[in-house]
């Protein structure tokens, strides 16, 4: 792994997830929780595969643009959007919902609507390799997997009140800042071994 390459790809990112998760955490603090629980479902049942295929564009473009191998870039891209995608929008919001006894259930898109979510990865990921542009799908990735975890808590936690909501937003910044770099920046890295590229950007 090239640690200067990816402080330097940090560097770019980092103020972008920052920016991201405190508008997306505002709206969603103004209309998120006046939404109905069957409206969140289906809110998070449109979110979740694009966050795939933003996800898959940033983490297939990083690879590409330091290692120009379709075949690699297209492995991370689809491999690491689902699975980051489905750490951030689903297993930590499950988790940190039932440590708050809200009786979230489990849902699971991947297993529920597998060839939408493969077919958002292998998408995301051939735009990735095609345009190499990272910054703007990061921010948007960050953005939409804000708006995912917070309305898988509405839609499929029984026992959610104000008070819990408000407790929420702790397990969302867990939830998305930490994955979403990992995913996005960390993660092609580690696959992109020693030769590699450098970024023609300063």
């Amino acid at each position: 792994m090239k640690t200067k390459e990816l402080v330097h790809e940090l560097k770019h990112h980092l103020p972008l997830t920052v920016f991201a998760t405190a508008i997306a955490l505002v709206v969603v603090l103004v209309v998120g929780y006046s939404l109905k629980q069957n409206l969140s479902e289906t809110f998070f049942d449109v979110l979740h595969p694009l966050h795939i295929f933003a996800s898959a564009i940033v983490a297939s473009g990083i690879f590409y643009k330091y290692k120009p191998k379709v075949l690699g870039a297209l492995s991370v891209g689809i491999i690491g959007a689902i699975l980051i995608g489905s750490l951030s929008d689903v297993l930590l919001p499950w988790l940190g919902g039932n440590l708050l006894n809200l009786e979230t259930i489990f849902h699971l898109p991947l297993i529920e609507s597998p060839y939408l979510i493969l077919f958002s990865a292998i998408f995301g990921s051939a735009v990735g390799i095609g345009t190499k542009i990272t910054k703007v799908p990061h921010f948007v990735h960050v953005f939409l997997s804000v708006f995912a975890s917070l309305f898988y808590l509405i839609a499929f936690s029984t026992g959610m009140t104000l008070l819990p909501f408000l407790i929420a937003f702790f397990i969302i910044i867990i939830a998305v800042v930490v994955p979403c770099c990992v995913g996005d920046i960390v993660l092609p890295f580690f696959f992109l071994g020693k030769k590699i590229k450098t970024c023609e950007c300063k």
